[in-house]
């Protein structure tokens, strides 16, 4: 029997409401602390639509010469360079902060996979040559000069902050789009330990070829 006031289904219609909003919060802090145990210091950003779209990637295997990413004030020669003692690509020397290290066991710039360049963040004396890496944002433009005259232009689709402690070398150094040219440009990030002379976490900032000049 129903007594006078508000009827049964509309009681039973807020109490779903209620669960449902109860069981959206709790996946929303269940999201938030996955992010943060995943060695993430700030949340990824997603591709820039420009990179989305990408372009075919360019023919033959010149050495790049020379990178710009103009929203920062960046140019800079590149120099080939090899991995270093722990299995890492090895960047230029501290007596040549300004140059930018290419890994080139791996792909050029603007061939098919993930093309690596790497460079200081700074010196005991001085900013070096990616020290505003960081400050670059999704839809920047990366434009890398290669020896045959051509010019292949990236587009800036993510930009992560990686703990040293979670580093995945397969991820930051591999392809992660199938028959695409991608660009990493990766320096030294987080919190400077003064201790072990080193940082934190490292900047990994991930690109897409979107044309060419």
């Amino acid at each position: 029997m129903l007594t006078a006031g508000e009827p049964r289904s509309s009681r039973r219609g807020r109490l779903v409401a209620l669960l449902v909003w109860t069981l959206l919060l709790l996946a929303l802090w269940l999201w938030g602390r996955e992010l943060t145990e995943s060695g993430l210091a700030r949340p990824v950003f997603g591709d820039a639509p420009a990179a989305a779209a990408g372009a075919v990637p360019l023919g033959g295997a010149p050495a790049p010469t020379a990178v710009e990413i103009a929203d920062i004030g960046l140019r800079a020669d590149i120099v080939p360079r090899g991995l270093d003692e722990e299995g890492g690509v090895a960047a230029p020397p501290f007596s040549s902060p300004e140059l930018v290290g290419w890994w080139e066991g791996g792909p050029t710039p603007g061939a098919e996979g993930a093309a690596v360049l790497v460079g200081h963040v700074d010196t005991e004396r001085e900013p070096a040559v990616f020290h505003a890496l960081e400050s670059v944002e999704p839809g920047a433009v990366v434009r890398v000069a290669r020896a045959d005259g051509s010019v292949a232009e990236f587009t800036v689709g993510a930009v992560e902050l990686v703990e040293r402690d979670a580093f995945d070398a397969e991820r930051v150094y591999g392809p992660r789009r199938t028959g695409a040219a991608e660009l990493r440009l990766i320096t030294c990030g987080g919190t400077f330990d003064r201790e072990s002379s080193g940082y934190s976490a490292n900047v990994v900032v991930s690109a897409y070829l979107t044309g060419r000049a």
